[in-house]
């Protein structure tokens, strides 16, 4: 009896157990339906941002296209950080001081900034002298390796800040490198380091504001695209200019032409022409004119004679007290003979 109520009991539990099993399969499927329909979903929304991306991105470039002044201001410049060993490695800094003199350093320092034929290509050769200077005034002032890298990082960023753009912006570069410099002055890490000495800090911010800042324009004309502004006005409620017909605008030609030749042939006429006699009461006014002018240049002229006069007889009188022999007065010679 035992054996059957067991037996049955564990058959009632089986069956339970696989009705359960097949209630959660069912669920399972629900649920994997229901993934699938949201995966599609997201994948359909991820095609429609990407094509509404895609599609903003080609009406911006459309809109850039049409206007040309859109890429013409700069984007605004990067935050000031620590820049030692950004451009210029250990090991590119050991190899740059292997080198002996300035046309080793060049070729050292070509490879290193990626620069392509100095002699052919201008910018290049414009670049390659700007660091090899800088290079040499940091062996001049007896920078260490992480200093020298620094200063040509910094240097490296204030030209890409000069030319991102054809406009003039010294102040905002000039302010830029004053504090990426305070950077490399005072110690508040993360933001600040103390790599520079003031007199070091000092030394160069005079370097780079008498090489580099004093040429800023030049550097700037060199790197950037010319720009021209070109200006057309329309004005409001006028009517544009009406299109004459090709016959009626050499017909029009014709007659300024003739108009012209006209003209001309009577300023000849009137040239040739004896002059008009003029009115009595001109003729009376420029004879008072001459005659008052007359006037006052004979008392010019005696003055200047009466003037030359006096002078001369001035001169005459020192000439003859120069001339006589110098007397003793009559009580100092009767003293001397006693």
């Amino acid at each position: 009896m035992l054996n059957r109520k067991t037996s049955h009991f564990l058959g009632m539990r089986v069956q339970s157990e696989l009705e359960h099993l097949s209630e959660l399969r069912r669920e399972a499927g629900k649920d994997r339906s229901s993934v699938r329909g949201l995966a599609a979903r997201t994948r359909a929304s991820v095609r429609t941002q990407s094509t509404t991306t895609t599609a903003a991105a080609a009406a911006a470039a459309a809109k850039a296209d049409e206007d040309p002044g859109a890429n013409l201001f700069p984007p605004p410049l990067p935050r000031p950080r620590i820049c030692m060993w950004k451009y210029l490695d250990i090991h590119s800094m050991h190899q740059l001081e292997k080198t002996t003199n300035a046309e080793e350093m060049r070729e050292v320092l070509a490879e290193l900034l990626e620069l392509g034929c100095p002699e052919q290509n201008l910018r290049d050769a414009i670049t390659l002298d700007l660091f090899c200077h800088a290079l040499i005034f940091c062996r001049q002032q007896g920078f260490s390796l992480e200093q020298t890298s620094a200063a040509c990082a910094l240097l490296q960023d204030l030209h890409k800040a000069c030319i991102a753009t054809p406009l003039g912006n010294v102040e905002e570069c000039y302010r830029y490198f004053t504090n990426v410099l305070f950077c490399h002055g005072v110690r508040r890490p993360p933001f600040s380091i103390d790599l520079f000495k003031e007199e070091q800090l000092l030394a160069l911010e005079d370097y780079v504001v008498n090489t580099y800042f004093r040429h800023f324009k030049l550097y700037k004309y060199v790197f950037t695209p010319q720009v021209r502004l070109d200006l057309s006005l329309t004005y409001m409620g006028l009517q544009p200019p009406k299109l004459w017909p090709e016959s009626e605008m050499e017909k029009e030609e014709s007659k300024e032409v003739e108009e012209q030749a006209v003209t001309l042939q009577e300023k000849e006429l009137e040239t040739v022409a004896p002059p008009e006699p003029e009115p009595s009461h001109i003729h009376v006014l420029r004879a008072y004119i001459k005659t008052q002018v007359n006037k006052e240049l004979e008392q010019l002229q005696r003055l200047v004679e009466e003037r030359l006069k006096a002078s001369e007889e001035r001169l005459s009188s020192k000439l003859t007290a120069l001339e006589q022999p110098f007397q003793l007065p009559p009580g100092k010679s009767k003293s001397k003979t006693k």
